[in-house]
């Protein structure tokens, strides 16, 4: 699995889950329960997670939305 998203903001990780969903995407959100380990201020990110092969089209469908997605992985 490859990192496409990393954000604090549980918003935008809702709105990309959705839209990648709309597109057939299947995603996998971590880190959801480090709040937990920093008191839930909300310091940590999460990450959303897509596989390997839906790269490419996970970041064009986030990107065409306005979402920064993460270069990394």
């Amino acid at each position: 699995m490859k990192e496409v998203l990393r954000t604090n903001d549980p918003t935008v990780i809702a709105f990309a889950k959705s839209l990648l969903a709309g597109e057939d995407i299947d995603c996998f959100e971590m880190d959801v329960h480090m709040s937990v380990l920093e008191g839930s201020i909300g310091i940590l990110p999460r990450r959303l997670m897509v596989r390997d092969r839906d790269l490419f089209l996970a970041r064009a469908a986030l990107r065409d939305n306005d979402i920064t997605v993460s270069d990394e992985g």
